[in-house]
């Protein structure tokens, strides 16, 4: 009996071992079936992908800015000063407004000589614009006035129109340089440049 008892015991050992071997066996299938049915990636291989992502993307960038960077941005302005032509295209006593519209410019000839007005109101910086009828020059922004001198006489202008330097060049024509400015209220106006003697 006790031998029968023995070998009971040690059939119900091997039995429970199997179903334990098997329970495991089953465990492990289902966690298999389980990760494959969650997706290809896991949760860290996304995390991982998404930092290398960052990354590329950021040394990307630093790439593209450094190649640009390689080629500065630059701005190609015309000179500052042109030829206006002859002196004898000018009329005494004449505005002219021939060179406003591409540089800006007045060409002013009175009976001694000739001076440049820059076209650019002293108030906020709108183009006024030549009244020959009224001989004055007019800002339609807010109502400045400039008698044909450049010197402010109403509206809220500050100060006169500034002038440019005016000289001749060696083949007899008038040239205006829009980089150097005289301004009357620093007493300018009497400098050379700002006013080229010329007689009729």
């Amino acid at each position: 009996m006790a031998q029968a008892a023995k070998v009971n015991v040690d059939e119900q050992i091997a039995e429970a071992k199997r179903l334990h071997e098997e329970r495991e066996r089953l465990r492990r299938a289902l966690a298999g079936e389980g990760a494959e049915s969650a997706g290809l990636w896991s949760r860290r291989d996304v995390v991982g992908r998404f930092g290398w992502g960052l990354f590329g993307a950021f040394s990307m960038v630093t790439l593209l800015a450094g190649m640009r960077s390689a080629f500065p941005r630059v701005l190609f302005q015309p000179p500052s000063s042109f030829k206006a032509g002859r002196p004898e295209d000018y009329a005494i006593g004449e505005v002219s407004e021939k060179f406003k519209r591409e540089f800006r410019v007045w060409i002013v000839r009175g009976s001694e000589g000739f001076y440049a007005l820059f076209a650019k109101c002293t108030h906020l910086g709108c183009t006024p614009r030549w009244l020959a009828a009224e001989d004055k020059f007019k800002c339609p922004c807010h109502g400045s006035g400039f008698y044909r001198t450049g010197i402010n006489f109403e509206g809220p202008a500050p100060r006169p129109l500034e002038r440019l330097k005016i000289t001749l060049s060696e083949d007899g024509q008038l040239v205006v340089d829009k980089g150097v400015v005289f301004l009357a209220e620093k007493g300018q106006w009497d400098e050379p440049g700002a006013f080229l003697k010329l007689k009729a």
